[in-house]
């Protein structure tokens, strides 16, 4: 899971970003090993249909829609005839629908269509990118219908992907995902995605600023992720206790409301 590829980041975007040299050499780690990149809708219909995987099957992603998708993953990419997925918050790019939300600079449609162009797979990521299992219901299926219909009536395809932001998502969320027609959706928890997670919560591994060459193989290895992810998800177990609490609050004002 990438998000921003950038040599100069904002401090928004920092540590979840990687530079665009960084980005390559994992690229070229990639190729070097015999690993075979997928879109997700790939990994999805080979698990559904039973049909084999390629070997060493891998998925490369990024959420949000920042500008140096284009500018610099998508040569890294091309080189090596990779696809990807891209999820787009569609209410962070620039153009139409900009609601100025975005986090640093952001890609335009010209821009995701030359990528879809290229084989990159687009797919949802909401569209004002909240916490989706803290808003009302209303405001849920807002998010994820006007994203799916923004993405089709840009690109003339529907997204069959969808990643939560933040990778937060509850029963409630996943099942609207799936209503709103989604045919799979990736969270995060730093873990390798297995098909008995179920195609609503495919997990995903973090590549940021600090991951370096040695850290990156050892992941895409699959070797000591927990280790290597244990204070992201203690700090992860932590919130949750927080924003069940928030929302249990929140669900109390509005049946006193």
């Amino acid at each position: 899971m990438y998000h921003a590829v950038a040599t100069d980041p904002n401090e928004a975007t920092r540590a979840l970003s990687v530079t665009p040299e960084a980005f390559a050499e994992q690229m070229e780690v990639l190729a070097d090993r015999g690993f075979t990149p997928v879109t997700t809708a790939g990994l999805a219909a080979c698990w559904r249909s039973g049909r084999a995987l390629p070997e060493r099957p891998v998925l490369i992603t990024f959420d949000d829609g920042y500008e140096g998708v284009h500018r610099h993953a998508l040569p890294a990419l091309a080189k090596h005839g990779f696809p990807a997925t891209l999820f787009v918050s569609t209410g962070w790019l620039r153009g139409p629908y900009d609601t100025g939300g975005g986090l640093d600079t952001m890609l335009d449609w010209d821009q995701v269509r030359e990528l879809a162009g290229a084989g990159v797979e687009i797919g949802g990521h909401s569209h004002s990118h909240p916490q989706l299992d803290q808003v009302s219901e209303a405001t849920l299926r807002f998010e994820l219908i006007h994203c799916k219909e923004i993405i089709s009536d840009q690109l003339g395809a529907v997204p069959a992907s969808f990643a939560y932001p933040y990778g937060y998502s509850s029963r409630r969320v996943r099942q609207a995902v799936r209503e709103t027609g989604y045919a799979q959706a990736l969270a995060v928890g730093n873990g390798l995605a297995r098909r008995a997670q179920g195609p609503y919560a495919l997990r995903r591994v973090t590549v940021r600023r600090s991951t370096d060459t040695e850290e990156f193989e050892r992941v895409v290895e699959g070797r000591a992720i927990a280790r290597t992810f244990a204070g992201d998800r203690a700090l992860t177990q932590g919130y949750a206790v927080v924003r069940r609490v928030r929302q249990a609050r929140r669900l109390v004002s509005r049946s006193m409301g």
